[in-house]
C-alpha cells in the first residue's frame, strides 16, 4: 500500500512540474496602475543586501532612464536624494511597509520604487544579480508592480582564434572581462530589463494594443549579456 501511494505521489509531483504558468494579461497584473493612472515617480534608494557596496549607488543612478522611457515623470533622483538624505530617509527598507502618504506630499510623487538587490555574484564568464522591484502607490500604499528574479550577466569572450592557444586566450580574455565589468553596466542591464514591463505612463505613446499584451513573469531567472538594448 505505501509503494502504491508513493508512486502517485511521485507521479503527482512530476506532473505539477511539468505545468506553466498561464500568461496573464497586463491589465490583469498590473490593474492597480491602470485604475490609479500615476503620473510621477519617486525612486528610493536601493536596499542592498550584499556585500557589493558599490552596488546601491550605480542601480540608483540607471534608473530613472527606463522609467522615463515608459512615459512617466520620475522626480530628478540626485535632487531627491540630497532631500531623502536630509530628513533620514535614506534608508529605504524602513519605509518597505510603512505609509507613503507624506511622500506624495512632499515630493508630488504618485508613486514610489524600492529596489532590493539580494545577490551579486561575480564568477568566471557571468555576473548573477538577485534583484526584486516594488513599486506603491503614495495614495493608497497598494502595491502596482512587483516583479523579482535573478538576472545571468553574460561577460564571457569568444574570439575566432582556434586551438589550443585559441581556447587559451579565450579563457584569459574571459577573465580579464569578468573581472573589469563595470556594476553600472550590469545595474543598467537589469533595469532595463526588469522595468520594461511596466505598463505605459501618459508620457509615452499611445499604444492601443497595450490591454492585449501578457505581462512578463512575475519571478524570472533570464541570461542576458552587453548587448541587451538597455
Amino acid at each position: 500500500m505505501k509503494k502504491t501511494i508513493i508512486f502517485f505521489a511521485v507521479i503527482a509531483i512530476a506532473f505539477s512540474s511539468c505545468t506553466t504558468t498561464k500568461p496573464v494579461l497586463k491589465t490583469v497584473a498590473y490593474k492597480g496602475m491602470y485604475s490609479e493612472k500615476p503620473l510621477s515617480i519617486l525612486i528610493m534608494p536601493p536596499i542592498n543586501q550584499t556585500t557589493a557596496v558599490d552596488a546601491k549607488e550605480y542601480f540608483h543612478s540607471t534608473l530613472n532612464v527606463p522609467l522615463a522611457n515608459a512615459g512617466y515623470y520620475v522626480i530628478p533622483p540626485f535632487l531627491s536624494m540630497e532631500i531623502l538624505k536630509k530628513e533620514s530617509a535614506y534608508d529605504a527598507e524602513l519605509f518597505l511597509k510603512s505609509s507613503l502618504a507624506k511622500f506624495g506630499e512632499i515630493f508630488g510623487a504618485d508613486m514610489v520604487l524600492f529596489t532590493i538587490i539580494n545577490k551579486w555574484d561575480k564568477s568566471y564568464g557571468n555576473v548573477s544579480v538577485g534583484v526584486e522591484y516594488v513599486v506603491k502607490s503614495t495614495k493608497t500604499n497598494e502595491i502596482l508592480y512587483d516583479r523579482k528574479g535573478t538576472i545571468n550577466y553574460n561577460t564571457s569572450f569568444s574570439g575566432s582564434g582556434g586551438g589550443l592557444v585559441g581556447a587559451l586566450v579565450n579563457v584569459a580574455a574571459t577573465a580579464i572581462n569578468t573581472a573589469a565589468t563595470k556594476y553600472v553596466d550590469v545595474a543598467r542591464v537589469c533595469n532595463g530589463y526588469t522595468l520594461n514591463d511596466l505598463p505605459n505612463g501618459k508620457y509615452a505613446p499611445e499604444d492601443p494594443k497595450e490591454s492585449e499584451e501578457f505581462a512578463g513573469e512575475n519571478n524570472f531567472n533570464v541570461n542576458l549579456n552587453s548587448k541587451y538594448g538597455y
